[in-house]
């Protein structure tokens, strides 16, 4: 109990200290100032008379809001004796495979640096940076010369990573269930079975309503979906962050999606936010970086050739080459198993007064990256706020998809269970792709990794992501049930199989799959 106590009032305090930092705050302390002249304020009852000012006119909800925003991204609370890097990783033959990790990644950078001798950062000359200025909502007619740069690393080389993880207190896998493991990933973390899958998703049981089953045309829409839009406007207008994040675990209208998923991440345009946007675009007509031929490069090699994605072309290189120059993401490695890169003035290597993070957001993006914002294009059409959304949603999830960690949101976690639910509840399919070559994770990593972005269609993907947010948890929904319910529903096919080339064929188009229902018929009908 005390010890209870005492980490929520550590959570609190830093909370608190947070929060001072914040526009908020200071918009909070102009607003009791400002009550002060009214007449319902009494000196005798000055902090109940303030409260209930705050109350009545919103900025209350917007407190609650901002605190629950921060609880939904917090670490868990650690010993107090515990060092710093306990709250990054606890694990520290994680930590160490996530060091060499990006040594690998930094080895590729500087090489590919000193091959074609280009500087990691350089200013724009005068003319350069009118040009790009004139040209910042056409970039996707820019056709510059990248045939000599190559992603740092595509999701197949970071899945090699994690197939040779290993625990060095386990001896060629000690425990019982960690020897009949077969599949590719052999580190012994602890993942959620069925039963204990049903009973945290509950929502998404058969007896729950779910906008992309029961919106669908066989059922007339009175039964759910009119009601449930109902409750949705009724949400907004409250303007309460926890109740919009359960609602959406049954899905959101397509109307009412925007707001509710801002509504979750507590973004609001502010015209600092605005304005803080617009430093960033500043940032990037006046300095070229090195990883901006990087995202140039994945943008054409991905979304641009997508048939959903390749009309928001603009849109990404924006978002994307302002994300780079954003030094408030260097936050989130607070509690990111990686550590942002680092760059030395010529010379002066080493010397830590002489260090700058590089690139200033410390992410160095890789093959696919920019799939991450494509379908967010889809919701909010104002560059800043589509922004916001987009840097929210990576610090909150996407890091995870390609950091090295233990934690149950981590790639790592998520192909264990993907690994070990069709092991556990389709063992012939699990062997038989073994067998010929095709272990499942190969086909499946590269879905996992990108959230499922540029595999489903846009409807069920924003559906997908509705249940990201609701829960909070990147555990169930990308990673782990849809791809295994993915290959439940090929299953007869894939028995077929006798390559891992024909397996990828069956499963090379996902588009047609409604995820929903997947979904519902893996966790609560088929799997006892």
């Amino acid at each position: 109990m005390l010890q209870e106590e005492s980490d929520l009032s550590l959570i609190i305090a830093q909370i608190v200290q947070k929060l001072k930092g914040s526009n908020l705050y200071a918009q909070l302390e102009r607003q009791a100032w400002a009550s002060l002249q009214r007449p319902e304020i009494k000196l005798e009852s000055l902090k109940e008379d303030i409260k209930e000012f705050f109350k009545t006119s919103g900025w209350e909800k917007k407190l609650q809001n901002a605190v629950y925003s921060e609880l939904s991204v917090f670490p868990l609370p650690s010993h107090p004796a515990a060092p710093p890097e306990h709250l990054k990783e606890p694990l520290v033959y994680m930590r160490k495979a996530q060091g060499s990790w990006e040594k690998r990644i930094l080895k590729s950078l500087n090489s590919m640096c000193t091959e074609l001798s280009i500087p990691l950062a350089r200013k724009r000359p005068v003319g350069e940076q009118k040009e790009l200025l004139n040209k910042w909502n056409e970039m996707g007619t820019d056709e510059p010369d990248l045939s000599l740069f190559r992603p740092v690393y595509a999701p197949k080389d970071f899945l090699e990573v994690l197939i040779n993880l290993r625990n060095p207190n386990y001896e060629n896998g000690d425990s019982l269930s960690f020897r009949t493991h077969l599949g590719l990933i052999q580190v012994p973390l602890k993942v959620k079975d069925i039963p204990e899958l049903k009973e945290f998703f509950v929502e998404l049981g058969l007896t729950t309503g779910q906008l992309g089953i029961d919106d669908s045309t066989q059922v007339p829409p009175e039964l759910f979906e009119n009601e449930h839009v109902r409750i949705g406007q009724k949400v907004l207008v409250e303007q309460d962050s926890a109740a919009a994040q359960q609602y959406i675990r049954q899905g959101s209208p397509t109307a009412l999606r925007a707001e509710l998923w801002a509504l979750i991440l507590n973004i609001s345009s502010q015209p600092e936010d605005i304005l803080y946007y617009e430093q960033l675009k500043t940032n990037v007509i006046q300095h070229d970086l090195l990883v901006d031929s990087l995202i140039y490069k994945d943008v054409k090699l991905t979304a641009s050739n997508d048939d959903y994605y390749f009309v928001f072309e603009d849109y990404l290189y924006q978002v994307l080459l302002c994300f780079s120059r954003d030094t408030s993401v260097l936050a989130h490695f607070a509690y990111n198993s990686a550590s942002p890169p680092k760059s030395y003035i010529r010379g002066k290597l080493g010397m830590e007064e002489y260090a700058v993070f590089y690139p200033p957001n410390g992410v160095i993006p890789f093959h696919g990256f920019s799939m991450y914002v494509a379908p967010l294009c889809f919701l909010y059409h104002e560059p800043s706020r589509l922004y916001q959304m987009f840097r929210e949603m990576y610090v909150r999830f996407f890091f995870r998809l390609h950091s090295i960690s233990s934690h149950p949101s981590g790639i790592v976690s998520l192909c264990l269970l993907f690994e070990t639910l069709l092991q556990t509840y389709l063992p012939q399919l699990f062997y038989h792709l073994r067998e010929i070559g095709a272990q499942p994770l190969r086909i499946s990593f590269k879905w996992m990794v990108r959230a499922f972005s540029g595999y489903l269609a846009t409807d069920q993907l924003l559906l997908l992501w509705d249940r990201i947010l609701g829960y909070n948890s990147l555990e169930i929904l990308p990673g782990k049930i849809l791809a295994a319910a993915v290959f439940a529903f090929r299953a007869v096919n894939l028995m077929e199989v006798t390559s891992l080339a024909a397996a990828e064929a069956v499963l090379a188009d996902l588009s047609t799959l409604k995820v929903m229902p997947l979904l519902q018929i893996f966790l609560f009908a088929t799997v006892t």
